[in-house]
């Protein structure tokens, strides 16, 4: 096969019949092949570009020429073995493109190829040569964890982090080269489809090994499923199973989701998955992110108030259950978190107290502006063990007013409702429930919208366990702190004691998305752009 440099795709313009001196050069002819994925790739067609890699297809390579002719004339060249040449083909021309199918070639060999242009008996000079490598074998890949050894006991709980190793190898044909593992994609049950820019896409180290340190969100029988993907995109799966006992002991603090001890702040990123980020971190790194298909509605959570402070003793972990709610809606979700907040089970709805007690806790008629949904409640905030142990209590903002909901299981309708004030002058501001404080004393924040003005209400626990709310008669008391306008912080929130002070903390999001934590009030520290 003669090897000639020049245009990249040669021609022969119709009608010169008899002058194949006067071939016209076209667009350049090139190597296309599929990958995993379905995408075509154009691999190098000079004498200084490395060659390209081509991954597994169904038939083999497509060779594609761009001719101003009837058809084209191909060839090829293995460059492993110098054998010369290893396919030939002539193939009619499509609206001036020209392509033939190679099979038959050896994986892991290179090959350089090119093509002539074809018209009657006349052909061109040669294209220069595009080249190319084969690859068609997958990658492997083997998962274990020193955590939970084949055959061994656990040494860590579901809750906990625990380490998993996955080594990982390309390994090329005798003879050949291979393209090299280019990521692995990790995920508990769950996958999902992606590539090497995926969230859950790692590249593995020089040795091919990748370590990883993630937190088993179930008790029982779990599996980490892997996949590894060369640079062609060839796939191979694997995957390691198995069981996490369940804690003993488990840690419980008010405001942690995961199952960790540390209390989160829940927030959605950009494309409405829900991110937990402890509250002592110290950059936006999430601890995990819950994809938006888990939401309500499956179209993401940036939608919802996403509510949480306390759990139902009826399941393990001790592990914070969740309210999801739409201003407006009629329906509160419940998710028993009995899985570290992954939302692997299904959501209930919280049903509305039918019952409504006075200040003493007595049970009392309703009042007749009291709703028998969730439809008048404008925002929801889990206030604290306001009935006490750690069973979550809501106060909710409805027609300028608060209300209390304590004291009994959300699922089933328990909890007695409390109307906390009459005025019905709280419109017009944003509620903060910041949790108990060391000394179990509970409080509201809440942000003036029109002036920026924080408010901190103390609600104090009695000798005999009850809690005063009377700082709670006028919204215009106790401020704090001024500057938290809504044109500065469009989000404030509190998920308790970030800084170790025995006293809760706010936090807040910028306009251009940062986070910022404060040392209750004071002292902000910007943690840097939510995803």
């Amino acid at each position: 096969m003669r090897r000639l440099g020049g245009v990249a795709a040669a021609a022969v313009a119709a009608g010169l019949l008899t002058t194949p001196t006067a071939a016209v050069a076209d667009t350049a002819p090139a190597v296309l092949g599929t990958s995993q994925g379905g995408d075509y790739r154009s691999e190098a067609c000079d004498s200084t570009t490395a060659p390209g890699w081509v991954g597994w297809t169904n038939y083999g390579p497509t060779l594609t020429a761009n001719v101003a002719g009837t058809g084209a004339r191909f060839a090829v060249r293995d460059e492993t073995t110098g054998t010369d040449p290893v396919f030939t083909d002539e193939a009619q021309a499509y609206a001036q493109q020209a392509k033939t199918v190679v099979r038959g070639l050896v994986d892991g060999h290179s090959y350089a190829w090119h093509a002539w242009a074809l018209q009657g008996q006349q052909a061109s000079a040669p294209s220069a040569d595009c080249r190319f490598t084969l690859d068609t074998t997958p990658p492997t890949a083997t998962v274990s964890s020193p955590d939970f050894p084949d055959g061994g006991p656990a040494t860590k709980y579901a809750g906990q982090k625990a380490t998993f190793v996955i080594k990982t190898a390309d390994q090329a044909p005798t003879g050949g080269a291979g393209s090299g593992v280019a990521c692995v994609r990790y995920g508990f049950d769950y996958l999902g489809v992606g590539g090497c820019d995926s969230r859950n896409a790692v590249k593995p180290a020089a040795d091919g090994t990748v370590t990883l340190d993630l937190k088993v969100l179930r008790w029982g029988t779990n599996t980490l499923n892997v996949q590894v993907l060369d640079n062609v995109s060839n796939v191979a799966n694997a995957s390691f199973t198995f069981y996490a006992p369940s804690n003993p002991n488990p840690p419980k603090t008010f405001g942690d989701v995961d199952g960790d001890g540390v209390a989160d702040i829940l927030l959605p990123d950009a494309q409405g998955n829900l991110q937990y980020i402890g509250v002592n971190a110290s950059d936006t790194t999430p601890n995990a992110t819950i994809r938006a298909l888990a939401s309500p509605d499956h179209n993401g959570w940036a939608s919802y108030q996403v509510i949480h402070r306390g759990w139902s003793n009826d399941h393990a972990p001790s592990s914070d259950d969740l309210f999801l709610y739409q201003p407006g809606s009629d329906y509160l979700y419940l998710y028993r978190n009995s899985d570290y907040g992954s939302f692997s089970g299904s959501m209930i709805g919280a049903r509305r107290p039918s019952t409504c007690v006075d200040g003493a806790g007595a049970q009392t008629a309703c009042p007749a502006d009291f709703a028998d949904d969730w439809s008048k409640a404008e925002q929801i905030v889990a206030f604290g063990p306001a009935a006490g142990g750690f069973g979550p209590s809501l106060v909710t903002l409805e027609d300028g007013n608060l209300w209390l909901h304590a004291g009994g299981d959300f699922a089933y309708g328990w909890a007695k409702a409390r109307k906390l004030t009459t005025t019905g002058d709280w419109a017009g501001y944003d509620l903060i429930a910041p949790g108990p404080d060391a000394a179990g004393n509970l409080a509201l924040w809440a942000r003036d919208r029109a002036t920026g003005e924080l408010h901190a209400y103390p609600v104090p626990k009695q000798a005999d366990g009850s809690f005063d709310y009377s700082a709670l008669a006028d919204p215009k008391a106790d401020v704090v702190a001024t500057g938290f306008t809504t044109a500065a912080y469009p989000t404030l929130g509190s998920s308790g004691d970030g800084d170790g002070d025995g006293k809760p903390d706010l936090w807040a999001v910028t306009p251009d998305r940062h986070l910022v934590t404060f040392s209750g009030w004071s002292a902000p520290k910007d943690l840097g752009a939510l995803r």
